[in-house]
């Protein structure tokens, strides 16, 4: 009985995982391009600070300087309003599956005894044991957590005080994605697929 609700539990935290992760992907995808044009809005402030306008014809024209600036941090708010926008998003995934986890976990804590550590160690032929995949599970509680972490982090940094910075967004993320490529939910996912057939063949075979 024990080891039917911790399968069934399981069955249903991927499904939600798989919804969720769909999310995440969705809301990791935007980034890239609003961070690529506040990057082009950097370059163009940067060349703004940098062209001498008492010296050009635009001089006659006293407050065309403050206004222009005042246009693109309006639109590098902007920007950022929608990145935080898509922040949240990644909020909301990092909650969700981290309260799943925490679900999971704790039943399976409290059928530990009626289970047996054997039960929890033992692989199959093509199974890996319940202790992998609740491995697996913390693994992707951590790597949601600590990505939702870096995005933070990089917000928080965007200052159109540092144009070299906003400038070279692109660069930081790409550098964030990297550390973060190794498919661990997918990879999850399959080993609960994996347990849970097994269980269920277990469970239908013969003296069962």
């Amino acid at each position: 009985m024990a080891a039917a609700e911790v399968a069934a539990a399981l069955r249903e935290w991927a499904a939600a995982a798989a919804r969720q992760d769909a999310a995440w992907r969705a809301a990791l995808a935007a980034w890239a391009p609003l961070l690529g044009s506040l990057a082009g809005l950097a370059a163009q402030m940067r060349v703004g600070q940098r062209l001498a306008w008492d010296g050009s014809p635009l001089g006659a024209f006293g407050e065309l300087r403050a206004r222009l600036w005042r246009k693109q941090r309006g639109a590098a708010e902007a920007l950022l309003e929608e990145l935080g926008g898509r922040r949240a998003e990644l909020r909301a995934v990092r909650d969700a599956v981290g309260a799943g986890v925490a679900g999971v976990l704790r039943l399976y804590e409290e059928r530990a005894a009626e289970l047996g550590l054997g039960a929890a160690l033992r692989r199959g032929p093509r199974s890996p044991s319940l202790a992998d995949v609740l491995e697996g599970l913390q693994d992707v509680e951590r790597y949601y957590r600590h990505l939702y972490l870096e995005s933070k982090l990089l917000l928080f940094r965007i200052s159109c005080d540092s144009l070299a910075d906003m400038e070279a967004l692109p660069q930081s993320w790409e550098r964030i994605l990297e550390c973060y490529k190794e498919d661990i939910v997918r990879d999850t996912l399959l080993k609960i697929s994996l347990f849970v057939d097994n269980h269920r063949e277990l469970c239908c075979s013969p003296g069962s």
